[in-house]
């Protein structure tokens, strides 16, 4: 009796580890995004998005995991499979088996969401099998295209119409998605020892120099188009273009394992706050 009650526990647990990382880095700033962006309809959406958000979110790292072993065993000794919780084939089955959960949470919401769910599974598949994340290139886009689609579900299940985005939105997930290409390679930084283990080619590998000096340029330009775009005040537009000259010179200036993850947590708070500003909008804070 007292295993049958375990094994859920620790089912759960292990489905929770292959997403940790990422708690961060998407699921809080597409949430903070959705809600300032939509913007938030009623309160009982928050858990909603949420959960679609994480679903999706398990879909992509049970496929992303399952296909890199040796990554995430010189990187992320932690994660499920090289920690030894799961195995490569029970995560290859969790992986395909998580598209059915993902289509129907989907469908309790729209046809639109449906179709965003499909449309981020071809990513995810593209990303992973298809092997388009060994490349800078594809690696970028893809990404952005996968940001794409977890800001376009959670908006829409986040707002009154689950049918359709409003003009303002479109254009924040529009900006949003371009500043995440231009400077997702942050993420790459920390990871470069692995990375070239198993013959991935990012930018921090290809340009180990000009890689760094593009995040810092990017972040602050990218801030200041912000401050227009949303016509922000003088408070929140010298916090963020602060924040972004802080944390885009540690990416130039200190370049060890530890200050890059260091670094990276930082850019998510940035990202986070760029995320939140289409709430001005809205006259919402």
């Amino acid at each position: 009796m007292l295993s049958f009650v375990r094994f859920p526990i620790k089912l759960l647990k292990t489905l929770f580890l292959f997403t940790k990382s990422d708690i961060k880095t998407i699921l809080i700033p597409v949430t903070i995004f959705s809600v300032a962006t939509a913007p938030l309809h009623d309160r009982t959406h928050l858990p909603q998005l949420m959960l679609w958000v994480w679903l999706h979110l398990l879909q992509f790292n049970l496929a992303n995991q399952s296909l890199n072993p040796n990554e995430d065993a010189a990187n992320k000794p932690d994660r499920p499979i090289p920690s030894g919780r799961i195995t490569v084939q029970q995560a290859r089955i969790l992986r395909w088996g998580c598209l059915i959960p993902c289509l129907m949470c989907s469908a309790c919401f729209s046809t639109a969401v449906v179709q965003v769910s499909a449309a981020s599974s071809f990513f995810f598949y593209a990303f992973n099998e298809l092997g388009f994340d060994s490349h800078w290139f594809g690696r970028h886009v893809l990404n952005g295209a996968g940001l794409a689609c977890f800001e376009i579900g959670a908006t829409l299940i986040a707002g009154p119409d689950r049918t359709t985005l409003g003009p303002t939105s479109k254009l924040a997930i529009l900006v949003s998605t371009s500043i995440f290409i231009t400077t997702n390679h942050t993420q790459d930084f920390k990871d470069v020892f692995g990375d070239k283990k198993v013959g991935r080619q990012t930018l921090p590998i290809i340009f180990p120099i000009a890689s760094r000096v593009v995040v810092f340029i990017s972040m602050v330009v990218w801030s200041l188009g912000l401050v227009y775009l949303w016509n922000l005040g003088p408070i929140i537009s010298t916090i963020l273009l602060t924040l972004a000259s802080f944390v885009g010179s540690r990416f130039v200036f200190l370049k060890s394992v530890l200050e890059d993850q260091r670094s990276y947590y930082l850019y998510n708070v940035w990202l986070s706050l760029a995320s939140a500003l289409p709430a001005f909008t809205f006259n919402v804070v």
